[in-house]
């Protein structure tokens, strides 16, 4: 399976904790850090956020762009992106990843990112259960969204 997956890393996240450090050597996944004196060019690249329009048929084989932080310094991170991307929201899943901060609250329909991952590439009709094979909870994740991860219809 071919696969064009960027992610943005705020470095102040524990690789320890993250969702995505198995995928670290994976062909077809690159992990570039936040620097806030760096652009990073994002030219095409369709952008999971929950604010974007709802993610279609249309964006199959899309290269993808995630952005693996706290929800409270994405703004940070999306500063600085350059060039035209497409934001996409994934429908409502539910996480399997168990989140506690004492600090503020995550969005309810907030997924791990590796979740968030492999829920694009089961909806766009290409499941990659590759991305799943080092997180903890897959079976979880898989189990909550029973019948939500079926590939988008036109």
């Amino acid at each position: 399976m071919e696969r064009d997956i960027l992610v943005l890393r705020d470095p102040r996240e524990s690789w320890k904790r993250c969702s995505l450090a198995p995928l670290r050597g994976l062909a077809g996944v690159r992990f570039e850090s936040y620097d806030p004196d760096r652009l990073v060019p994002v030219e095409g690249r369709l952008l999971l956020d929950p604010d974007g329009e709802p993610l279609g048929p249309a964006d199959l084989g899309a290269p993808l762009l995630l952005l693996d932080s706290s929800w409270r310094r994405q703004p940070q991170l999306r500063a600085r992106l350059v060039g035209d991307f497409r934001p996409r929201r994934l429908p409502t899943l539910v996480t399997a990843y168990p989140r506690r901060s004492s600090t503020f609250v995550d969005p309810a329909e907030g997924l791990a990112s590796v979740e968030a991952l492999y829920a694009f590439s089961a909806l766009t009709g290409r499941p990659d259960p590759e991305l799943l094979v080092g997180y903890r909870f897959h079976a979880e994740f898989l189990a909550a969204n029973r019948g939500r991860l079926d590939p988008l219809r036109p």
